[in-house]
């Protein structure tokens, strides 16, 4: 019975689904030689959602990606060269038009289906006779050859509407487009942003060659694969966005290559991403542009781009492998971080969005706290200033929606992806049948799937168990179904009659997860949501429209708190409520249906820098001696202002003391860069793979640099480690210093000042002295003439 079902994440994976032999889809399926893939998307439309995702794209049709007309000057058609090959055109007009068209597809509304159709009527007219089709600058753009990269996300365009409206010009189109790739050299395809991108070429191909059969295109699958980046040996970019569409490319080669290692590659390549700069919650990873060595704070944050790529990929390898761990990982990314990556009427975006961010401003942080100088955080319709996410962020909502049912390869049907929702399709002999879903998910624990059927029809009916979900168990006609395990899902293969209901029930459990590789903080999570501190939010306008208005988001309560947990059962600390809210947008603060009470202490010591950038978190348990208080968590997804890893607070002599870190001088490189090496073993004093903290630009002038604390703190030694960019640069090890510790008089006093202050480069410079009891230690450097300086490391002991 599934009600003794185990846990879906045991000690072996649960593997893919293997469909039943004999059977057959009723959809588009892969030819031979291709893998046949366990599930398969059914054509836009089949799937109408309700409830909460309604609203977010109701939200949508009225936010800025449905009028994106209105205020980006990209989608022009008078000036776009989409619509007038001679004028210029790039990825703008091809990223918003294939989550604008799914959004019509997926909500059925009229304005958008007909815009969408002008569009694909406006592209296929600029169709030449040899397969090239759009801007002509494209040709020469890249080097003088072909720019590949932007047509991906308008064959995806292109795609999506044939399966929605069975236009018969798509398919000669995209034909004769991958004709015209075919007869390019084949090293053009590792040139520009297309190289890392191109699965999505890849998966455009075999859409083709499942409908055509003609053999030439899987050799340029092949070719494609031999010549742009290798994911399948190595890591070739650190970008987010190109490794979160180009990381699967090794695992949608395998389908013709019939070689599990491809897939196996994929896998390295996500756990290695992951394990280094994804070690907080919310699904996403520190690339607030690239990920850089070093940077794997939560309070990095993760593009709006990157997110929405995120769970493409993994909802194009749900279908591929039918491993239901994909499934989870996009349902994380969806449920808890995309809905904060917009304000909450969707009128304006943001670049980035951090699982750690107590304030959304628009100003340029220039002290390398972020990979980019410019404004990143605040909610705008940011055309020109954030560029492609507001133009690419609209594929989210209608590809979740369009995910949330698949058919299978075996004449099903999947529910893959919960939420309330209708889905129309044909299973077993052809029948068209219906399935209702009704459903709080994520906010409830039940499951209700009405079936209607005009005639009983054997199918199987896969549900998905969610891997937090320990003890799934479902209900026929109010007992007990005979439902068996295959991987990850729950299968009720069966004859259906009009009527039948199935209740499936995914009990919900408070869990508390521990990030060891982050300093031991900790997330709380109840069934599939992530919880945040509920910080006040006060937004103020700073620019825009009334249309379309530009926000700051500010913090109107203390948010450096530390979570007060039992040790030996941290959830049991933690109490859900639920609350009285009724709002359709349960992603705000006002409008979550569900809360969490814990207990903490402010942490003093955590604070933020002079542009009002989060310092990263330092190890815990933290010290504090404050008052216990009582918290409230929400749903991360409603929190715009966000601390979803918490320190946490401890009083004992073994807990740490935070230390708030400031220079007399702060220029390219941040003083919190120390915060980040207390651990680090730098390879040398050039080491770059190692955050470092200058007082470039300053040269041969006396600058400092501090640690301060909350309490007083014993402290006998420390330990520095200088940078120094001889042969690449103008920093040097400083002509002396000086260590000075904060009397309690306020007074700055020497600290080993008759002992041997190193300046030696590649190592450690140690300096003992009798042991002081101070709330602040300062270093004071002078800088060689000529020269700047810095330290890569800084730590103290007893």
């Amino acid at each position: 019975m599934a009600g003794a079902a185990t846990p879906a994440h045991a000690a072996t994976p649960p593997g893919p689904v293997v469909p039943a032999a004999g059977r057959r889809p009723h959809y588009t399926a892969n030819r031979a030689p291709l893998r046949q893939e366990p599930f398969l998307r059914l054509p836009p439309g089949s799937v109408t959602p309700k409830g909460w995702l309604r609203t977010q794209l109701d939200l949508q049709l009225d936010g800025l990606n449905g009028r994106m007309p209105e205020v980006s000057d990209y989608l022009d058609p008078k000036t776009s060269g989409w619509s007038v090959p001679a004028n210029d055109g790039w990825e703008e007009l091809p990223y918003w038009l294939r989550g604008f068209g799914d959004l019509g597809y997926v909500t059925q509304d009229a304005r958008v289906l007909e815009l969408t159709r002008d569009w694909i009527d406006r592209i296929l007219a600029t169709r030449q006779s040899d397969g090239f089709f759009g801007p002509a600058r494209l040709r020469t753009a890249l080097n003088g050859g072909p720019d590949f990269w932007p047509y991906m996300p308008v064959l995806d365009a292109l795609r999506t509407w044939h399966e929605y409206s069975g236009d018969d010009r798509v398919l000669p189109t995209l034909t004769g487009w991958l004709k015209y790739l075919h007869t390019q050299p084949g090293t053009l395809f590792g040139q520009g942003w297309g190289a890392a991108r191109v699965g999505d070429t890849i998966d455009t191909a075999y859409w083709v060659y499942n409908r055509t059969g003609e053999d030439w295109l899987l050799d340029l699958v092949r070719t494609l694969h031999a010549h742009s980046a290798d994911y399948t040996h190595s890591i070739p970019t650190w970008h987010n966005v190109n490794l979160a569409q180009g990381f699967r490319e090794p695992a949608q080669y395998g389908v013709l290559a019939g070689d599990d290692s491809f897939l196996a590659a994929t896998r390295r390549v996500y756990d290695t991403v992951m394990r280094t700069y994804g070690q907080f919650p919310g699904g996403g990873f520190a690339a607030d542009e690239n990920a850089r060595p070093g940077y794997h704070d939560p309070r990095q944050g993760f593009e709006t781009c990157g997110i929405v790529e995120f769970m493409h990929s993994h909802q194009l390898l749900a279908r591929l492998t039918g491993d239901t761990v994909w499934a989870d990982r996009c349902e994380d990314l969806a449920l808890n971080t995309l809905p904060a990556a917009f304000d909450p009427l969707q009128k304006g975006t943001h670049y980035v969005t951090a699982a750690n961010g107590v304030q959304l401003d628009n100003v340029a942080k220039t002290h390398g706290q972020f990979n980019n100088s410019f404004a990143m955080q605040a909610y705008m319709p940011g055309i020109h200033q954030y560029r492609c996410c507001p133009h690419n962020y609209g594929m989210g909502w209608p590809y979740y929606a369009e995910e949330m049912w698949l058919a299978s390869a075996d004449g099903g049907l999947c529910a893959s992806l919960y939420g309330e929702s209708v889905v129309r399709a044909k299973v077993g002999d052809g029948t068209a049948v219906t399935i209702a879903e009704r459903t709080e998910y994520p906010f409830g624990d039940t499951v209700t799937f009405q079936v209607s059927t005009p005639r009983p029809v054997t199918f199987p009916l896969y549900l998905r168990v969610p891997g937090w979900c320990e003890r799934p168990a479902v209900r026929l006609g109010g007992r007990p179904a005979d439902a068996r395990r295959s991987g990850g899902h729950l299968v009720l293969d069966r004859r259906w009659h009009d009527g039948d209901q199935i209740v499936l029930h995914l009990p919900m459990r408070t869990t508390v997860r521990t990030w060891g590789a982050d300093e031991d903080s900790v997330s709380v999570h109840h069934g599939p949501l992530t919880y945040s501190l509920r910080i006040e939010e006060q937004w103020q306008r700073s620019g825009g429209t009334d249309a379309w208005p530009e926000y700051e988001v500010r913090p109107g309560s203390p948010w450096n708190h530390a979570l007060d947990l039992d040790p030996r059962d941290p959830a049991r600390s933690l109490v859900v409520e639920r609350t009285r809210a009724r709002a359709a947008n349960p992603f705000t603060q006002d409008g979550t249906p569900v809360r969490i009470r814990a207990r903490g202490r402010r942490l003093p010591g955590w604070t933020t820098d002079d542009q009002n950038v989060l310092a990263p978190l330092q190890h815990s348990p933290a010290r504090t001696t404050q008052p216990v208080e009582q918290l409230t968590l929400i749903p991360a997804a409603a929190a715009r202002l966000r601390i979803t890893s918490f320190p946490t607070a401890g009083t004992s002599a073994t807990a740490r003391e935070w230390a708030a870190v400031t220079a007399s001088f702060s220029g390219v490189d941040s003083p919190q860069a120390l915060l980040m090496n207390a651990a680090v073993e730098p390879s040398g004093s050039y080491d770059q793979s190692v955050p470092r903290f200058t007082w470039w630009d300053r040269t041969g002038t006396e600058e400092w640099v501090q640690y301060a604390y909350a309490e007083p703190v014993r402290v006998g030694a420390v330990s520095v480690y200088w940078y120094d960019d001889t042969g690449h640069g103008a920093c040097r090890v400083p002509a002396a210093w000086r260590l000075e510790y904060r009397a309690v008089d306020g007074s700055w006093q020497p600290a080993g000042a008759d002992a041997d202050h190193g300046t030696a480069i590649d190592r450690f410079n140690e300096l003992s002295f009798p042991a002081v009891t101070t709330t602040a230690l300062r270093i004071t450097a002078q800088l060689k003439t000529g020269f700047s300086g810095g330290l890569l490391a800084w730590r103290t002991g007893p």
